[in-house]
């Protein structure tokens, strides 16, 4: 069914606290409909004053349990969340388990909460390609808070960076310590740091590993010194100071432009991610995978250096 199909008064349902409406259009956007350009127009009149909140970690660390736990703490709060899910596709078959909404059960009936599961489809990084369109339906249907958890696969998490504005970086006693975690380069993504399941054995050591690598990063006057806290969340423990130390960062970046800054590089990097996925499909429309085996194999011969071959791919699609 194209977007207009779906009727024009979507967006404004969704605004209204439809949850049919809203899982209607990230369905919508995921999918890639027909018509999506006229939605997203649509969407940003009514976007842009969601908090958006990056949840990363190696799998294992409770980032599901922290998300439910911040998602009670918030509508404690009388905030209405939305949450974004991302789970790994499958290499063999595409599908992805979507388990995420199982983990947050408690949750499941509540109409200020609205959880979706999506899977990456491939893309790496840690989230779906369709990730920063679903958080503007979800900022648009009038969450206040949107939780984006990732897949939790390491390195490659760092684009939930560009797509937050405060990421949380989750880390937990037995599954590496918090100099491993600087070696996989996942700490320089993180505003907050969160220690997990903080009841285990080793939970100080990982703390004081964390601690030292605050205290070693370069910064300027005025930079942000990111707050280790420590959670057992499957308890509730710590939850509340999570919160605070999430506030306090959003509270910084507004004031130091640092929150502008990021939302500027994130409409920066969706207008890349379009225009280039907009050049494959003009490509592709060309009879591209023929064309582009055909460049591979110039290539190959050492007729074409791999450059003057995709000039020629740019030339076709200008």
């Amino acid at each position: 069914m194209t977007v207009s199909a779906a009727g024009s008064g979507l967006v404004e349902r969704a605004a209204n606290g439809d949850p049919r409406a809203v899982a209607r259009l990230v369905s919508l956007v995921e999918n890639g409909a027909p018509g999506l350009r006229e939605l997203t127009a649509e969407l940003v009149a009514h976007a842009g004053s969601a908090s958006v909140v990056g949840i990363t970690g190696a799998p294992g660390v409770g980032k599901s349990t922290v998300t439910s736990a911040l998602v009670g703490a918030y509508r404690a709060q009388d905030l209405r969340v939305g949450v974004l899910a991302v789970d790994p596709s499958s290499p063999f078959t595409g599908g992805a388990l979507l388990g995420d909404r199982v983990r947050m059960q408690d949750h499941a009936t509540d109409r200020g909460v609205f959880i979706r599961s999506m899977a990456t489809r491939g893309h790496l990084g840690g989230l779906a390609w369709a990730t920063p369109q679903a958080v503007r339906v979800l900022d648009a249907a009038g969450c206040d808070v949107v939780l984006v958890e990732t897949v939790g696969v390491g390195q490659s998490e760092v684009e939930v960076a560009a797509l937050a504005d405060t990421t949380l970086v989750l880390l937990a006693p037995g599954l590496g310590d918090g100099v491993q975690a600087a070696k996989a380069g996942i700490l320089e993504v993180g505003d907050v740091f969160v220690v997990n399941k903080a009841d285990r054995d080793g939970a100080d050591q990982v703390v004081r590993d964390l601690r030292s690598t605050v205290r070693l990063a370069e910064r300027a006057p005025g930079d942000w010194r990111q707050p280790i806290v420590s959670t057992v969340a499957s308890r509730g423990e710590g939850t509340d100071e999570l919160v605070e130390a999430i506030a306090a960062h959003r509270s910084w970046a507004v004031g130091s432009g640092e929150a502008e800054r990021r939302r500027v590089r994130r409409a920066r990097d969706e207008i890349e991610a379009i225009a280039v996925t907009d050049l494959r499909r003009r490509f592709a429309g060309l009879h591209g995978d023929e064309r582009l085996d055909d460049l591979a194999r110039d290539v190959l011969a050492g007729e074409l250096d791999p450059y003057a071959a995709a000039e020629k791919i740019v030339a076709a699609v200008s």
